[in-house]
C-alpha cells in the first residue's frame, strides 16, 4: 500500500524560511530510516506557493485560468511530502508519528496521510487498461535512465 505523508506549510515555510540545522539532520535520520526499512519511494521539499501556480479548471465554461503564487490560507498548502510503500495504514500511521516535528520543536506542525489509489481499486475498462500500458512506459523509462 502507497501513502503520501504530507507536510503542512505554515508562514516560515510560505516565506522560504529553511530548516535549521537540527531540524535538518533530524529529518535526514529519519529519512534514512525509512530508506533502510525498505519502505521510502520518493520525498522532497516544496518551494514556497509564491513560485507556484494554480490551475482552475472551469466546469460552467470549461475555461481554464492560471493564479499565480502566493496563496493566502498557508493551512490548505504543502510544503513537503514523503511517498512510503508499507503493508498498512496502521504501519503508515506509525512511520508518520515518528516524523520529527516537520517546522521544529518551536511550532506546531500538521502531517497529512492520505493513501493512493492503485489500479487494482478500479474496475476493469479499456481506459485502465490503457492507464496501465502508460504507467508500464513510465517505468520502463526510469529503468533505462531515460
Amino acid at each position: 500500500m502507497r501513502f503520501m505523508m504530507i507536510v503542512r506549510a505554515n508562514k516560515d515555510s510560505e516565506a522560504g524560511v529553511m530548516p535549521g540545522e537540527e531540524l535538518f539532520a533530524a529529518m535526514a535520520k529519519y529519512n534514512e530510516e525509512l530508506v533502510n526499512a525498505g519502505v521510502l519511494i520518493d520525498l522532497a521539499g516544496l518551494q514556497p506557493s509564491s513560485k507556484g501556480a494554480r490551475i482552475h479548471f472551469s466546469a460552467s465554461d470549461g475555461s481554464v485560468t492560471v493564479t499565480d503564487g502566493p496563496f493566502a490560507e498557508t493551512k490548505e498548502l504543502i510544503a513537503g511530502f514523503w511517498i512510503i510503500n508499507v503493508k498498512s495504514k496502521a504501519e503508515a500511521i506509525e512511520w508518520a508519528k515518528r516524523i520529527p516535528a516537520p517546522h521544529g520543536c518551536t511550532q506546531d506542525g500538521v502531517i497529512e496521510l492520505r493513501q493512493f489509489f492503485e489500479m487494482e481499486d478500479f474496475a476493469p475498462c479499456p481506459a485502465v487498461e490503457h492507464y496501465k500500458k502508460v504507467g508500464e512506459q513510465l517505468a520502463a523509462g526510469k529503468k533505462s535512465g531515460a
